[in-house]
Formats: structure tokens, sequence, C-alpha cells
């Protein structure tokens, strides 16, 4: 089970450092590394100190939204009269992505400390740890991992003799996309049907069991004890000229690259160097065509724009998609745009709750039009029924996983429409049979 690539001279390795290492599993090994001594120095701060530390870091989640980590921190009720909870998010089931995986297989004390850390900044005296249900290595290493931790006084009734309690429940998923979103993975928590949550209440006010909880990627997380040891000023200097993305950022590479794999690279790294120098280009003889930079739910770029990009929050959204989980799915010039996209949307029509009408509906509907599209049975008016249900899709439900199916639907139409144009004239074989 090796790491798929050795260190390119371009990235900035932090988090990945001991990605391959079998020895930074274990408690000791970790330790060796200069493992816990952020949570030692953590128990030895004030909860406010650690929560300035992390806002002045300018550390963003890494999970999707981007929001400010530390301002996220800073909404959970600054008195403590009932229990508070930290769930961090490992269910990583954004497709394209397999970032958070690595950090489990390998480092998993490295997530540990910065769930701990993070769980006594908030005034959370437990911390859930939910994991997606496929991820059998990364719940057996992380569950390893969990007792050594115990074992050795990092958590429990008095973790490393502070007096503070931190305890650690890892919860497995079954396997539904929906419960990678925040209030959904709350409700598969206390053992409901994981569905999402209106908002407000805010899960700061209201979350799980009821109670204030904070919920935080995998990455996020483990960047927390990098902050404290050595100091938000040298993680704020981690960026290349836009002081709103700094850090290093972890990106799963897949698709027609020679090269795929894991990379972590400063943000504000141009693109092209990450798709080209970093990740080999394409195969021979071929040209990229298209570039989903953020997983599956963002808009599709083309090659002009994401060779234009600069590798952050604000670059990616000035070329039209976002940053995301930066789960990145290239495509080169033998790609198909139109049954790619076709089975993004199945993917979504698949896994919605079915909870909002306009999810329910449009993903379903959505999927059909492009069947039909696919199998040379399409009209010109289903470029505008689609567009009409990408509308109605976007901005009105519980959860933003019908805009993650409208997404890729728009961006293509505006960027591939000729390819739609081809099937529908006849000018295209059917990919699909009739519908």
């Amino acid at each position: 089970m090796g790491y798929p690539h050795p260190s390119h001279p371009k990235e900035t390795v932090v988090l990945s450092q001991y990605f391959g290492d079998p020895e930074a599993r274990g408690y000791d090994g970790w330790v060796k590394r200069g493992g816990y001594v952020a949570l030692r120095k953590a128990l030895g701060m004030t909860r406010d100190a650690i929560i300035e530390e992390v806002k002045a870091s300018g550390l963003r989640g890494r999970g999707g939204a981007g929001f400010p980590t530390g301002l996220k921190w800073s909404f959970m009720p600054k008195e403590v009269t009932r229990p508070h909870y930290l769930v961090c998010n490992a269910d990583e089931s954004e497709p394209g992505t397999f970032k958070d995986r690595e950090i489990m297989r390998w480092t998993p004390h490295a997530m540990i400390e910065g769930c701990a850390i993070a769980a006594y900044a908030i005034g959370a005296e437990r911390c859930y740890i939910y994991i997606r249900g496929e991820f059998t290595d990364p719940l057996r290493i992380v569950s390893a991992a969990v007792e050594e931790a115990y074992a050795h006084g990092a958590l429990g009734a008095d973790a490393f003799g502070s007096g503070k309690r931190i305890d650690m429940v890892l919860h497995r998923g079954a396997g539904a996309y929906i419960c990678g979103e925040e209030t959904a993975m709350m409700n598969s928590i206390e053992g409901k049907r994981g569905n999402p949550r209106i908002k407000p209440p805010f899960p700061a006010a209201a979350g799980l069991f009821g109670m204030p909880t904070t919920i935080n990627n995998v990455e996020t997380l483990t960047a927390v004890p990098h902050i404290l040891n050595r100091g938000a000023a040298w993680y704020k200097g981690l960026c290349l000229g836009n002081p709103k993305s700094t850090g290093t950022k972890l990106i799963s590479i897949c698709g027609h690259v020679q090269r795929p794999g894991n990379y972590e690279v400063t943000m504000g790294t141009p693109l092209k160097d990450i798709l080209y120098d970093m990740a080999g280009g394409p195969k021979p003889g071929r040209t990229f065509k298209a570039v989903i930079p953020g997983g599956s739910s963002v808009p599709i770029m083309t090659r002009e724009e994401a060779e234009a990009a600069l590798f952050d929050y604000e670059g990616i959204v000035e070329k039209g998609s976002m940053l995301g989980s930066a789960g990145m799915i290239v495509m080169d010039d033998t790609t198909d745009m139109v049954y790619q996209i076709w089975r993004l949307a199945r993917f979504y029509a698949h896994e919605s709750c079915a909870q909002c009408t306009q999810c329910r509906e449009g993903t379903a509907w959505t999927t059909k039009i492009l069947e039909r599209i696919l199998a040379g049975k399409g009209k010109q008016e289903d470029f505008q029924l689609l567009l009409d249900l990408s509308e109605n899709m976007t901005g009105k439900t519980i959860c933003v996983l019908s805009d993650s199916c409208a997404a890729p639907v728009v961006s293509g139409i505006q960027k591939f429409r000729s390819e739609f144009e081809a099937y529908i004239a006849g000018a295209r074989e059917p990919a699909l049979a009739a519908v």
C-alpha cells in the first residue's frame, strides 16, 4: 500500500510529509516526529488564545466550503453550561477526492491531535469522528491510533495531566453521499435518517443532540497542530500573493494525466504548474479539454480557463468555478462531455435524499433528459429545459446537493454546447440505447 508518487520539487510538503512512512502511524513514531507537542501546548493555553491563533493564520475549511476555521470556532458559546461537541468529517465521498483517507492511512495521530486541540478550544469534551463506511483500512488504522492515544494519556478524563477531559468516538457511516453534509451527518450520528436539516438553527447553537456543535474536515483539523507549533504568521506566509488564501492545500488529481495522485501545494500556485509539471500533463498525443477543480460538484473549467487560473479560493472563482475539496478531475480531448455530465447527474439523482421536491424531481429529470440526448432523441428545446431545471434546483433546497447537480450541467452547456448539438442533430452516434 504505497504512496502514489515521490514529493515533487514544486510541492510544499507539510501535512503529507510522512505519507508512505509506516512508522508514522504509531504513537511512538508520531511523537518522534514531533507529534503531540502542539496538544500539550494547547492544554496550557486559554481557549480564546487558541481560537485567535487559528483566526490569525487564515486557515479556511478544507472540506469544500472554505469558511474561516477560527471564526467558525468563535461562534460556539463562550460559557460551557451544557455539553459541546466537535464532529470531524471524515466521510470524504465527493467524487474525485481522495486526500483525507491518506491522512488517516499514514498519519492518524495528526488528525487525532488536531481534533483534540479543536475540541478543547470550543469547550467540547467529546469528539465524534465520522468515517465513510467504505474506508475499512482507514477505520482500522484510526481505531488503533485512538486506542494508543488513550493508553498514552493524550485522550481521556485527564488529557496529559491537564485536568481536561477529551474523549473521541469513531462513528462509521453507511455509504451515503448526503451524510457528508454537516447536518445530515449529525442526524446519522444520532441514529436518524441522514437527511439535511433546515438552518437556522445553525450547529453552533443547536447541533448534535441539540447541543452546540462544530464540524470540521479532516484536512482542516490536521493543519491545526502545525499552526500552534510554528505560529500563525508562518502559516499565513504560505501563500503566493493572496492573503485570503493561506497555507498549503492537498490536491487529489485523477483522470487523463500521466501522474495521478495526491499533491500538496502552497495556495496561489499556478494551476498550469500543477497540471503539467506535477501531474505530468496529458498522455502523449493528447491535449486537455476540461478540468473539474474541486470535486464533481463545482462548475467545469475549459483547458484555457484552467491554464490561466491560480490555485486558491479566489483564483478558481475568478475563472468561473470553485476550489471545493480540491478533488481535481482532468479530461482530455477523447472525452465525451455530454456523457460525463450525464454520469455526474445520474450520481446526484441516485444520492439525493429525496427530501426536497426540487432536488428529487430536478436531478431525476435532468438525468432522463441527458439520457434522451445521448440516445439521439434530443430536441433543441432540451437546452432551455435543462437550464430551467437547473435554475429551479439552485439555491432553493435545504442543502446544496441539487446545486451540485446543476453546476456541471449549466457549465457544460455553456462551454461545450457543440457536443450536445452534435447528438441532437444526429451528427454523432448515440452513446446510449434509446430511452
